[in-house]
């Protein structure tokens, strides 16, 4: 056992978001849910290889007019 040990540090923002998650005991799922919605998605390797494939290279120089 040490004589001088400090009690563990917690800063302000995980005390306000350990408070948060008491109050709002459901935002964790809810987040997860959130990101389901956008994130979590299934990826179509073919019609993602057919809009690779349809690229247009872009010009060196952009802003460029066609004179």
């Amino acid at each position: 056992m040490l004589i001088f040990r400090r009690p563990d540090y917690t800063s302000e923002t995980t005390q306000f978001i350990e408070q948060l998650k008491a109050q709002k005991p459901t935002l964790e799922t809810q987040q997860r849910e959130g990101r389901a919605l956008l994130w979590d998605k299934t990826v179509d390797r073919q019609v993602w290889a057919e809009y690779q494939a349809g690229r247009v290279a872009q010009k060196p120089y952009v802003y460029q007019t066609q004179a």
